[in-house]
């Protein structure tokens, strides 16, 4: 496979990860006085050069799942394994885990349903289903946008299911998709942007009040409203805050205003905040598009468990791009 999609996928999510770990909460200004620049340990959490968080773990809990197929249950026993267990940690110990994961990961292990355990409230629209959705692409590529829908929507629920997080995961999935068959970015970001907005129109998804919150991904251009598209914000007009569509802007923004796999996740990292997700969010899409021999050498040699990653990769490549 000449790009290797699932390996640049798999090691890009953590490697982006690894790269805020050691960073997350500080701000912008603290950051733009000591960038980040190389993969880099303790800090923040503590923890060893090359440890990813919870976004990649519950990353390759989804992934490892999808190597059997989709089954929602499944998907349900790996995240409660992880919380629990330390399944999919990268040392042994889970030392990092939202608030709204842990508690619909209780919910889980109780026996609500997995597309009843996600807080469905407005307050519950933290970025902990987008950090680990990307390798649902894999199983919806080649499905019709219904059923692409509907299964974003059900993965996203098992931890967070109000309908900005599912549409905020739609989006990205929907970009990816256009990346996965080698589309210029910007032809992949409008096509991305006018598939997902007629979708939604056509079928009601959101509230007027809603719709207007994905303004800067998925709105047409506007002198009126001053919307213009994603990647021609400023730096101090975006935000990397743990809300997912924070988190969902600020990874298109690093991606579309970057032409490396590693100046795209270093800008993400150096935006502050929640450093480790908007790095891991980026690097998926980063990942996806430059190819995993685009990943820096150094940052894989050090990176926790990357023969287990490494792995994983070539199962699902088998089950997912037989024969290429």
């Amino acid at each position: 496979m000449s790009r290797e999609i699932c390996k640049g996928i798999l090691f890009g999510i953590p490697v982006g990860d690894a790269l805020g770990v050691p960073v997350e909460f500080l701000e912008r200004n603290i950051l733009a006085q000591n960038p980040v620049s190389d993969m880099i340990g303790f800090g923040t959490h503590n923890q060893p050069t090359g440890t990813w968080s919870d976004d990649s773990s519950l990353t390759f809990c989804l992934a490892e799942s999808l190597c059997e197929g989709y089954d929602l249950n499944d998907q349900a026993r790996r995240f409660i394994n992880w919380y629990e267990h330390a399944y999919w940690t990268p040392k042994g110990t889970v030392f990092d885990v939202g608030i709204a994961t842990s508690g619909a990961i209780w919910k889980l292990k109780n026996g609500v349903l997995p597309t009843q355990a996600g807080g469905s409230d407005e307050r519950s629209n933290g970025n902990g289903s987008l950090m680990r959705i990307m390798p649902l692409l894999f199983y919806i590529k080649d499905k019709k946008i219904e059923e692409r829908f509907q299964k974003v929507k059900e993965v996203s629920s098992l931890t967070h299911a109000h309908i900005r997080s599912i549409v905020a995961c739609f989006i990205y999935l929907e970009f990816a998709l256009e990346l996965l068959v080698e589309k210029d970015k910007l032809e992949a970001l409008y096509n991305s942007r006018e598939r997902v907005r007629n979708y939604l129109e056509e079928n009601s998804i959101l509230s007027d009040e809603e719709i207007f919150r994905f303004n800067r991904t998925i709105s047409k251009p506007d002198s009126f409203y001053d919307i213009k598209p994603i990647f021609e914000y400023k730096e101090e007009e975006l935000s990397a805050s743990g809300y997912v569509l924070h988190t969902l802007e600020s990874a298109l923004w690093c991606f579309l205003n970057t032409d490396s796999y590693r100046d795209a996740v270093l800008k993400a990292v150096n935006l502050g905040s929640d450093t480790d997700t908007t790095g891991a969010v980026t690097g998926g899409l980063a990942g996806l598009y430059y190819g995993y021999n685009a990943i820096p050498d150094k940052w894989i040699d050090v990176l926790a468990r990357k023969e287990d990653i490494e792995d994983l990769a070539i199962r699902l490549e088998g089950k997912y791009f037989p024969g290429e």
